[in-house]
């Protein structure tokens, strides 16, 4: 796939998701040391996602009436505007600050998420809308697998600050890739608005958008809850911010390795398929991190979490997204990726409270139960899909 407003497009969700996961295992750790109990470590997590969610309609509004890549921009100088927040709040020592900066990044990923998506799949090459996302995927697990670990690295040893410098020029320079990418859209023949399909916002309710985030509401539940409280877990341990570094980046490194694989496979046989392959691999990692919760075992998991992802993320985009009329494919981004947001929010906050009440180690109990409730819903899916006429 050699188009090249496609890949400036990719090279801009790899940028802007650089700054915004950089500062994911830095989350807990800075809280713990600002004082924070496990409760409002995990409110602190879900404020970027609380203002995702409110704000992910007008951003995918704006995307269908012809301003998606305008949005996009508006979102990569959120996102480096979150970053001078997080600067601040460190020097003022103010977990209010650093809170607010969590509400301007969930503005920013508003803004850049729903359009990046529903771009990608309008600029896909008919037939490769399954590899278009594999590779938008890739770009995405990249900066997983760069983003953590240079982050919890870099604040290990240069200090938060440092970290906090790096997610607002990767920010800037998403910025970069995105006006270049709609300077070549530009300059390309529009495709005639009558030869387009239309749909009204009632398409949305539909078995496969329904299903796709269903299932990706309880994948993203357990996720926020590893994500969040497996680098506290290892904070009050005494180990760096750099041991759950290491982890994410293993994870983001195998969801590297099957990312196209997977989109590719959903193009071939069919989204559910690849998906519940996904859902399997990551429910089963799971089990295995709640017995083996410390390195270097841990990092097991690790693995087939990351290849879990890879399958299960482009294919549950495909099932939802793909098959929309594309005047409404960006508020249906918009309300597909608000169930990642509720989601990210819902799992911080109650696993918070569990934390809480029992400790730590026991929110990694839930999170198998969480993800075989996401691929119960995709065989429930599969079996309404045979009966329909």
């Amino acid at each position: 796939m050699k188009r090249k407003d496609l890949w400036l497009l990719h090279f801009s969700t790899l940028f802007f998701f650089l700054g915004y996961i950089l500062v994911a295992p830095l989350i807990s750790p800075l809280a713990i040391t600002f004082g924070a109990s496990p409760f409002l470590v995990g409110f602190v997590a879900s404020v970027s996602s609380i203002f995702a969610f409110v704000l992910k309609p007008v951003g995918g509004i704006l995307g269908d009436k012809g301003k998606s890549f305008e949005v996009m921009m508006i979102g990569t100088v959120l996102g480096a505007v979150a970053g001078g927040f997080y600067l601040l709040s460190f020097f003022m020592r103010s977990l209010t600050i650093f809170a607010i900066g969590r509400a301007v990044h969930g503005a920013a990923s508003a803004f850049f998420f729903p359009s990046s998506l529903s771009t990608a799949i309008n600029l896909a090459p008919k037939g490769r809308v399954g590899e278009t996302l594999g590779w938008r995927g890739t770009m995405f697990s990249l900066s997983q697998l760069i983003g953590p670990a240079v982050g919890g690295l870099v604040a290990d040893y240069f200090g938060f600050h440092s970290a906090f410098v790096l997610a607002i020029l990767f920010s800037l320079v998403g910025f970069l890739f995105v006006s270049n990418a709609y300077r070549e859209v530009r300059a390309k023949i529009p495709v005639k608005e009558s030869e387009e399909k239309k749909g009204s916002y009632k398409d949305l309710i539909n078995l496969s958008f329904v299903g796709a985030s269903i299932s990706l509401f309880f994948m993203v539940f357990a996720y926020s809850g590893m994500y969040t409280f497996l680098p506290a877990y290892y904070k009050i341990l005494g180990l760096g911010t750099s041991i759950f570094g290491i982890y994410a980046s293993i994870m983001g490194g195998f969801s590297l390795l099957t990312r196209v694989f997977g989109g590719r496979e959903a193009d071939k046989r069919g989204p559910i398929p690849v998906a519940s392959s996904g859902l399997l691999l990551i429910t089963s990692a799971y089990v295995i991190l709640f017995f083996h919760l410390l390195p270097p075992e841990a990092y097991i998991s690790a693995v087939i979490l990351g290849m879990g992802f890879g399958l299960a993320v482009p294919s549950l985009q495909m099932l939802a997204l793909a098959n929309l009329p594309k005047n409404i494919r960006g508020i249906g981004s918009s309300v597909y990726t608000m169930f990642f947001d509720l989601g990210y929010l819902s799992g911080p906050l109650a696993l918070g409270y569990l934390a809480e009440i029992e400790g730590y180690e026991k929110v990694f109990l839930f999170l198998p139960m969480l993800t075989f409730l996401s691929l119960s819903n995709l065989i429930l899916l599969k079996v309404l899909g045979r009966k329909r006429p």
